[in-house]
């Protein structure tokens, strides 16, 4: 692998900080919300070299709006997701770039597609027209991070998929060794949150 690509999480984070970030030359963000994301991107969406990527839960009745604003979604988890994003992707032209999200740690509470449903949801993303390029993760917070990021690398080769977004503040370090062409980072960029969110996906 050549490189690694930093994904900065900017969720919360207010105008100033995102500005920043952006005239110190990085163009690759994740977002959690299609709303918030909305709001916090719709007046800088055609900055040159911008790349938005979806990396929290998408709902099957936001995935037109998802589509109209990601270039990335890294959440597609289920069958009825797929189809939704798919027809969305038919009504409006254009389709983006797709990750399959992986529950390595089977957590009933976390969402994702369990390891051995990996290669049926690829292949009905693929059959619906979509452009799965990889997976993502999020291993539990209990667990050896390594053990998760090898787990979805081998998934990976299973499937011939070349992109692996794993690794976030407290692991990327360890995702990277085990070979993750893109990391999630927000607080170790940032400094805390400004807002309570859900602490899975940075």
């Amino acid at each position: 692998m050549d490189s690694v690509t930093l994904t900065a999480v900017t969720k919360t984070q207010p105008p100033e900080v995102i500005d920043a970030a952006l005239a110190a030359g990085q163009r690759v963000f994740g977002e959690n919300r299609v709303q918030e994301a909305q709001g916090r991107w719709a007046s800088r969406r055609a900055l040159p070299g911008l790349e938005l990527r979806l990396i929290g839960p998408l709902q099957t009745n936001k995935a037109a709006d998802a589509l109209a604003l990601f270039d990335v979604i890294e959440t597609l988890d289920r069958p009825r997701l797929a189809e939704a994003m798919a027809a969305a992707a038919g009504r409006a032209g254009r389709s983006p770039r797709v990750l399959v999200q992986v529950n390595t740690g089977a957590e009933p509470q976390k969402a994702g597609v369990a390891p051995s449903g990996v290669g049926a949801l690829v292949a009905l993303g693929r059959a619906l027209g979509l452009t799965v390029e990889g997976l993502m993760c999020i291993p539990p917070v209990d667990a050896p991070a390594g053990l998760h990021f090898s787990l979805l690398a081998e998934i990976a080769r299973d499937e011939g998929l070349t992109t692996l977004s794993m690794g976030m503040s407290g692991d990327f370090a360890t995702a990277i060794r085990f070979g993750a062409t893109h990391v999630r980072v927000g607080s170790a960029l940032f400094g805390e949150r400004k807002a309570s969110q859900t602490p899975s996906r940075d």
